[in-house]
């Protein structure tokens, strides 16, 4: 309580939401908002009315979100949903843990979800879409993180002059600035993971094929993962225990590879599991590039968890001189084009893109080279041409590619088609980050030449390297928030492991997580909203 009242001081008044019903919810998890909504604190129909910015004017997304632009859409349904939802309450009729929670779902997302029929049969109130970065990051060589020319600049909610990192950075922010407890994001290449971390929250992308990819605008078939954001590992858990399952519609869901625990909620753990625990550090372009100040926070973490008995010990990604830059920074143009990760992106967006616009109806955009000629008609607003718009300063034409960015008319170049050099590149990206990436870095070989088996990889991976190995593979990441550096940026730290382990990664995550909250009262620290005026574009990298 003395740090919440702390927290309030030094807040503006415009950051700090009032009470809802006479209950403090600032920070609620989504445990304490069903508390809440058990006890007749108040009602779901209650707090949407609170949050949403199409019934009130002193609305939290009214109030907060003008600054931060993490919002692009309401549901004008979602007050109507709630009373629905209240009932079935008074009923004793509860659908799942997110019953009558309000949550966001990123833009790219429809009504749609895989272990239910839509999102809303699992019972959460979706109050509407966060912004994203257009097209995930596709849209140019070179623009604004957060930026898109319908919804405006996201912005990190710690610093408001700084981005929110990857295109899942709107659902990041509004979990983080406690517009809702939990949203739902998707990643191709780090937009889960990145946004998450820099924004204090807790993310989680899983393993291609543990969830459907149905109703949601994809870039490639073979990378895209939906996940939940949340507060911390609990609410992140609750989130992704109602979007696992199978999907008729997404053949990587029914896959005969895939796997999946039936509820998440049974790997929660204590710091008291740590005893015995094996944890690696990637070091060669991955540590090794993380700057100090982060690496100091991160230490009193691993001094933590060694002093309840367990190791953390250096190991390496084998694939490192191959799939990592030299400079130890993400790029998904890196190496030939049959071995590049964005042979395989580009084609798979023209196709993926492509296939979602044509079941659209009420739109004439029906193809991908619909979106490059929409651009250029529009050029002053979308950015279609370098210098028409500060959020996409090179245009949509495609550069000669660097390690970093691809864009609509390289893509489109593609017409998507699967050539050989697709396939070629698909399998060494996979082959290359599995069996010669985590799967490899998880077989560790100590000094003394014993082989041992790592209990998951540990990341401070603020530049993405990591995160694109896992993506490569196809792999889990879960990350949680374990401090400020010295910008009041957030730290993230990050768990990686192989296929189908995402009920070992929320044991891990966990007791990390109590840890580093109850022994060193370190963790998430809600945003202080720095820089509340600024409005420049393109925002600052915070690294």
């Amino acid at each position: 309580m003395a740090r919440k009242h702390q927290l309030r001081e030094e807040l503006s008044p415009r950051f700090w939401p009032g009470k809802l019903n006479g209950q403090e919810v600032y920070e609620a998890t989504i445990d304490d908002l069903q508390r809440h909504l058990s006890n007749r604190n108040f009602t779901s129909v209650d707090a949407s009315v609170w949050l949403d910015v199409c019934r009130s004017d002193d609305s939290n997304i009214d109030q907060v979100d003008p600054y931060l632009k993490s919002v692009i859409e309401v549901n004008p349904d979602a007050i109507s949903i709630a009373a629905n939802l209240d009932e079935e309450r008074r009923h004793g009729n509860l659908r799942s843990s997110l019953h009558g929670i309000p949550v966001l779902v990123k833009d790219y997302c429809a009504q749609r979800c895989s272990r239910y029929k839509t999102p809303e049969d699992a019972g959460p109130i979706i109050l509407g879409h966060t912004n994203m970065c257009e097209w995930a990051f596709l849209r140019s060589t070179d623009c604004s993180s957060g930026y898109s020319a319908r919804g405006g600049q996201t912005r990190n909610p710690y610093d408001l002059a700084k981005g929110p990192m990857a295109s899942s950075g709107g659902s990041a922010v509004a979990v983080s600035a406690n517009i809702v407890p939990l949203a739902l994001g998707t990643e191709t290449d780090t937009s889960i993971i990145n946004p998450a971390g820099i924004n204090g929250v807790v993310g989680i992308k899983r393993t291609v094929g543990l969830t459907s990819q149905s109703g949601v605008i994809p870039i490639s078939k073979t990378l895209d993962a939906v996940g939940p954001l949340g507060h911390d590992v609990v609410d992140a858990v609750h989130g992704l225990n109602v979007i696992a399952g199978a999907d008729g519609r997404d053949s990587f869901s029914i896959s005969f590879v895939r796997r999946r625990d039936e509820d998440y909620y049974h790997f929660l753990s204590s710091k008291a599991v740590l005893k015995r625990a094996k944890f690696g550090l990637p070091w060669k372009g991955c540590w090794e590039f993380v700057p100090r100040d982060l690496k100091q926070v991160c230490q009193k973490v691993f001094d933590a968890i060694e002093k309840h008995g367990g190791e953390v010990l250096r190991t390496e990604f084998p694939c490192a001189n191959d799939r990592i830059a030299r400079n130890g920074r993400w790029g998904w143009c890196l190496g030939s084009p049959d071995k590049r990760e964005s042979t395989v992106t580009d084609i798979d967006a023209y196709n993926e893109i492509t296939a979602s616009l044509a079941e659209l109806s009420g739109t004439s955009i029906k193809t991908f080279e619909d979106i490059v000629d929409y651009n250029d008609e529009h050029a002053a607003a979308e950015g279609a041409n370098p210098g028409d718009n500060p959020g996409f300063a090179s245009g949509q034409v495609g550069h000669v590619p660097d390690f970093r960015w691809i864009a609509p008319s390289i893509v489109a170049a593609t017409e998507g088609r699967e050539t050989e050099t697709y396939h070629r590149a698909l399998a060494y990206v996979q082959h290359t980050c599995r069996d010669h990436g985590i799967d490899a870095a998880l077989k560790h070989t100590t000094s003394n030449g014993e082989a041992i088996e790592l209990d998951a990889l540990l990341l401070c991976d603020c530049l993405g390297v990591g995160q694109q190995i896992a993506a490569q593979a196809g792999y889990p990441i879960i990350t949680i928030p374990i401090g400020l550096d010295p910008t009041g940026i957030p730290i993230g730290l990050s768990l990686q492991h192989r296929a189908w382990q995402e009920g070992t990664l929320v044991k891990w995550a966990s007791a990390i997580e109590d840890l580093v909250a109850n022994e060193l009262g370190m963790g998430r620290e809600p945003p202080r909203f720095r820089n509340h005026g600024a409005n420049s574009i393109p925002v600052d990298y915070p690294w």
